[in-house]
């Protein structure tokens, strides 16, 4: 049972609907604000016509007052039964007494020229009640009430429109506005409830469209995950093996120092490997798991850059490659340091990569209208147009190096996400044979 506060034209109405479910259906709820108003209606107009009638002193039958008080004492009694929750008593009060108590009225050989409400009373049960055989039941009734009073009979022995034609006419016209008004109600509120299903139906959609779209976003990401790690278990197992045979043979075999080494540079190119693919295996699933936000502060790309090469500085010199940050010293931007040292050092990580031995990587920048860009740029071997198709998919891909280092392809994905997060964005320029430039955007400070 639910509890439905209404206020309509300065009225406070309290409805009760019955139900045994835990939720009403809403085209039931405005059914019975209609009928509240109705009653509403219908008991003001009980009190306000007889009072007029007093007033002018009409000297009516006993009969053709009760008739004119019946809508206040039956609006009354069922306005009652609502605030008590008997909605499904009040409905069948109205639709039975006001057509009985009418035809009471005219079988006392009195025409008030009330006939227009049986077919009100007809028309509304059909709407509000909410079982079939409650609706034939009082429209049944009213309208054998009907042809009683109006079709078989036509004479009475007394006629309001003898005694008081204003009032007369005035029962007619109460009947036809009872009769728009209603229809008028029924109308606003079958146009709200289908507005209402509307919204409903949109929200629903956009609902199943997010839906679909995460799933196919978690299809995509399981997809990628599963290749991720398929190569991941790969690259992880072989320095890791290398550390473990160098060990054994250590400790079985006495190495001399001088054997020891000649191994230990391969053994670094192999623990640097395996340290990047870390550090990015772990920042791809903090930003997975959308924990990584960015927090952004001024900051000097020169300096930044600076940190990044001597962090690289290891890699560079094994493969004899000449690092030159170009960047000057008044480049500021707003990013979050983290992240930007991230994007940078996996680029020029890459540019090492792919670039041989005594090669050149330069890192530079150029100004934009409201961004910075930096560019990485090599003098490695290129790339082919498909290769770079396949980069900019954001997809799962990697290829070897010129030294066959290894990668796993989750770098350039890191740095899409993290630029994306930062305001910014990469792009890629490539030629066979004539070196890439990977380049990266900031917002200016």
């Amino acid at each position: 049972m639910i509890n439905l506060l209404l206020t309509k034209s300065g009225w406070i109405q309290k409805v009760k609907v019955e139900s045994t479910e835990t939720t009403v259906d809403p085209l039931e709820i405005r059914k019975m604000r209609i009928f509240n108003r109705l009653n509403w209606l219908g008991l003001l107009t009980g009190i306000c016509l007889p009072i007029a009638g007093l007033l002018n002193n009409d000297q009516l039958p006993f009969v053709a007052w009760i008739v004119a008080f019946s809508p206040a004492f039956i609006s009354g009694t069922v306005l009652l039964f609502n605030f008590y929750g008997k909605s499904t008593t009040g409905l069948m009060t109205y639709f039975t007494c006001y057509p009985v108590l009418s035809t009471m009225v005219y079988a006392a050989d009195l025409d008030l020229g009330i006939e227009l409400f049986f077919v009100l009373y007809g028309v509304l049960s059909v709407f509000f009640l909410p079982k079939i055989w409650q609706a034939i039941f009082c429209g049944s009734i009213a309208a054998l009430c009907y042809i009683l009073v109006y079709v078989l009979k036509r004479d009475y022995a007394v006629q309001l429109s003898d005694l008081n034609f204003p009032f007369f006419i005035g029962n007619h016209l109460l009947a036809l506005f009872f009769i728009f008004y209603a229809l008028y109600l029924i109308k606003k509120e079958n146009t709200g409830y289908q507005q209402e299903l509307l919204q409903s139906n949109q929200k629903l959609q956009a609902q199943k469209k997010l839906v679909e779209q995460q799933s196919a976003q978690l299809s995509d990401l399981n997809s990628l995950k599963n290749k991720l790690f398929s190569v991941i278990a790969h690259d992880l197992r072989t320095p890791m093996y290398a550390l473990k045979n160098l060990f054994r043979n250590i400790e079985q075999y006495d190495m001399p120092a001088e054997e020891v080494k000649m191994m230990i540079p391969d053994i670094n190119q192999e623990m640097q490997f395996t340290t990047n693919l870390m550090e990015n295996l772990l920042q791809w699933a903090k930003s997975q798991l959308q924990a990584a936000a960015a927090h952004p502060e001024e900051l000097n790309l020169a300096l930044v850059t600076q940190e990044v090469v001597g962090q690289v500085r290891l890699q560079a010199s094994g493969k004899s490659i000449q690092v030159k940050n170009r960047l000057q010293e008044n480049k500021l931007v707003w990013a979050d340091k983290d992240m930007t040292q991230l994007v940078l050092r996996n680029l020029v990580t890459n540019a090492l990569k792919f670039t041989p031995e005594n090669g050149q990587v330069e890192i530079g920048s150029r100004e934009l209208d409201s961004h910075i860009e930096v560019y990485v740029k090599d003098n490695g071997a290129g790339m082919s147009a498909e290769t770079i198709s396949k980069l900019q998919e954001n997809a799962f891909f990697t290829t070897q190096g010129t030294n066959k280092e290894a990668g796993t392809g989750i770098g350039l994905m890191l740095c899409r996400e993290y630029l994306h997060r930062n305001g910014g964005w990469l792009t890629i320029h490539s030629e066979e044979g004539q070196g890439s430039e990977f380049c990266f955007t900031l917002p200016k400070r």
